[in-house]
């Protein structure tokens, strides 16, 4: 059971090659038109493009793809059939796998996530880390970050807390707050890493202040045991409480009411009201 998120990349390639003038153009209208939400004019724009060996515009094509935006339906080429497409993993994988090979990071990461999940191939960890391992190389955080999973997982490799802990660190030195709450949860438990709870609460904070429910959840958890701050179940709730409103998870909500019960009326008020102001402030300087 894969227990550690993995990520896709779903920002487009933008164009920076050295192709002529018309090319560029091309890109860049199909640029215009996906901002604009005319996906089937942006597959227009890209897919020839694609066609011909591009491979930014491959991985947008295959992003389309995958999104199910503005790409037809059983190979129709009606136009209100455009937009009513569903999501076409094996076309998807068909123009990742092009980018890819090409050494495209963000194709390369997508598709290490496909084989990862299953999507549109049938699921296989040992070629899923291999992409990610190529995307990772290049220095792309995504790719770092679900690269460490695999590690921590043992899912494709052996299991080796420690080269997990070295992926997410690259990640989360990056800022890509999933990189951060994994690597805070290495400190926390002390697996990779020698467990070090204020190591664990500098990163857990960084992905909590950028909306990372499992972060906040962690702040929460060190507060309510006293583990590198005072022990302050008021503190503990604000952010449990946090946790279970950016999150679609029980285990916050649990935490949130659990510590509730040994509260008093005036802290339970107090949590809501620091909770209210730390939202306020997108999560900064709580």
């Amino acid at each position: 059971m894969k227990n550690v998120i993995r990520s896709i990349y779903l920002i487009l390639a933008v164009f920076f090659g050295t192709a002529g003038v018309g090319h560029a153009a091309d890109f860049d209208n199909g640029i215009a038109a996906f901002d604009k939400g005319d996906f089937a004019g942006a597959l227009v724009q890209w897919e020839p493009l694609a066609k011909k060996g591009d491979a930014d515009a491959q991985f947008n094509v295959g992003l389309l793809y995958e999104q199910g935006k503005g790409v037809p339906v059983d190979g129709s080429t009606k136009a209100m059939d455009y937009e009513i497409a569903a999501q076409n993993y094996v076309t998807a994988m068909k123009w990742y796998t092009l980018a890819a090979a090409q050494g495209h990071v963000f194709a390369q990461t997508n598709l290490g996530a496909m084989y990862d999940r299953g999507a549109g191939v049938l699921e296989n960890d040992k070629i899923a880390v291999k992409w990610y391992t190529l995307a990772a190389k290049q220095g792309f955080a995504v790719a770092q970050s679900n690269l460490g999973a695999m590690y921590d997982n043992g899912e494709g490799v052996e299991q080796d807390y420690k080269s997990g802990a070295k992926w997410y660190t690259l990640a989360a030195e990056q800022g890509y707050a999933q990189a951060q709450t994994q690597l805070g949860a290495m400190y926390y438990n002390g697996q990779g890493v020698i467990q070090d709870y204020k190591t664990a609460m500098r990163w857990f904070t960084l992905a909590a202040e950028k909306g990372n429910g499992s972060a906040q959840y962690g702040l929460s958890i060190m507060h309510a045991r006293g583990q590198s701050v005072a022990q302050d179940d008021v503190y503990a709730h604000m952010w449990a409480n946090i946790a279970a409103s950016t999150t679609d998870s029980w285990m916050m909500a649990e935490l949130r009411d659990l510590l509730a019960q040994r509260m008093t009326r005036s802290q339970i008020e107090k949590a809501h009201e620091l909770a209210q102001a730390c939202v306020a402030k997108k999560y900064r300087d709580c």
